[in-house]
């Protein structure tokens, strides 16, 4: 990771136009949760067993998993031990979109996709905001922990969930290899199976199959969990294409599905999207995210929350979008009200129609939205920048020897 780590002097030169004195964690030292977070990740770096669960929840940012895979990478990689489970993921290529390239998850039969931020669609989602329904008679489906260059991740699991709808007999799930399976455990209010291994592995194959002739009989995938008996840093990424807090808010079973968790840090970057067009409706956004923060307390009190303002961003690609600003009022006012802390991504990319500047030197591509392979980079490089430095600070640790420690592992 240090050959890679971009944040060095050549890189700033080079892009003056970010604001990288802007580059902190805001408010953490008023927030109780953010000090018990530094010091359970303080002992995973100095290699004690204890564990930290991170969500990092977004639209298609966080749904391409670069620039949160980038964190996951950085921060299980402390150590020899710091490598916790894999987790939740979501087949994503069942439902027809974008999945990352870390891992694979591939099927036959005819599945079809449905995502919370579809104004059309109406189906049952979880976790995931995002589902893919599958009505045929057999789909044989193929689990990879690790794809395309990952490997040296190198994750693997005993168990294995699948989030999916129980409400019928429907459909059965079966493995290739029935004799890896040595139990099941049904959760019905998660909507969940979960089945015990024989053994580790790092891929496996299963088959959901038709048991009635009934026409109206479905499947519905809501995503799947990897998990191993590993202490050290899991890092959970949830996005969907296009998803703002009013189309999270149509996921029936999210709440359900993340009190399984207790969270140490639940990383916030919904916005984008909430206030792509013009009809934004700032009481709102605001409502639906103080809910989002209340749900996660709920999940677990001691949880540490950082809301990030949303990147600078042109609307149709043609206008810089002006309701950012609006959106980072919301989120200090928040941040402060209920004692967490903000990372202003927005103020750091350089403020109002920064975005062009990034486009100019081919950090984002002509949307002026997204970001390419270096602008993902040198985003999360600034967000552990920002993360190592407040942990420093929270403990009383010498500059630097928190980051040091991360990219020279």
């Amino acid at each position: 990771m240090a050959q890679d780590y971009t944040l060095l002097d050549s890189i700033q030169s080079r892009y003056p136009f970010i604001n990288w004195k802007a580059n902190e964690i805001k408010f953490a030292e008023d927030a109780p949760s953010f000090k018990k977070l530094y010091q359970k990740l303080d002992a995973i770096a100095n290699g004690e067993e204890e564990d930290v669960h991170i969500f990092h929840i977004g639209g298609s940012h966080i749904q391409a998993d670069i620039y949160s895979n980038r964190l996951r990478t950085y921060l299980q990689h402390m150590n020899a031990t710091a490598k916790g489970q894999r987790g939740f993921v979501y087949p994503f290529k069942l439902a027809g979109t974008n999945n990352p390239s870390n891992y694979s998850i591939t099927a036959d039969g005819a599945w079809k996709g449905y995502r919370c931020s579809i104004k059309k669609d109406s189906v049952a989602w979880g976790l995931a905001g995002i589902s893919a329904v599958f009505k045929d008679s057999v789909s044989n489906i193929s689990v990879k922990a690790n794809h395309r260059g990952y490997d040296q991740q190198q994750y693997d699991f005993n168990r294995i969930r699948v989030f999916y709808d129980d409400w019928s007999t429907d459909y059965e799930i079966s493995f290739k290899e029935a004799s890896l399976i040595a139990d099941i455990i049904v959760n019905k209010e998660a909507h969940y199976i979960e089945y015990a291994l024989t053994k580790t592995v790092k891929e496996i194959d299963f088959c959901v199959k038709r048991m009635t002739d009934a026409p109206e009989s479905e499947f519905l995938m809501m995503g799947l969990e990897l998990m191993n008996d590993n202490h050290g840093v899991e890092y959970t990424s949830i996005g969907v294409n296009g998803a703002s807090f009013n189309f999270y808010n149509r996921c029936r079973y999210f709440n359900d599905q993340l009190m399984l968790y207790t969270p140490d840090l639940f990383i916030v970057s919904v916005g984008t999207n909430d206030a792509y067009h013009p009809d934004f409706d700032p009481e709102a956004y605001e409502m639906f995210y103080e809910k989002l923060m209340m749900d996660v307390q709920k999940a677990n009190p001691d949880c540490a929350i950082l809301l990030t303002v949303p990147n600078d961003s042109y609307y149709k690609r043609k206008t810089p979008n002006p309701r950012t600003r609006v959106m980072q009022k919301i989120i200090y006012k928040l941040a402060k009200k209920h004692h967490m802390a903000v990372w202003d991504f927005y103020e750091i990319m350089g403020g109002f129609n920064s975005s062009m500047d990034w486009y100019k030197h081919k950090l984002m591509p002509s949307d002026r939205i997204h970001f390419k392979q270096l602008g993902y980079r040198i985003k999360a490089d600034l967000l552990l920048q920002a993360l190592a430095n407040s942990w420093e600070q929270s403990l009383g640790l010498e500059h630097n020897t928190v980051l040091n420690r991360i990219i020279h592992e």
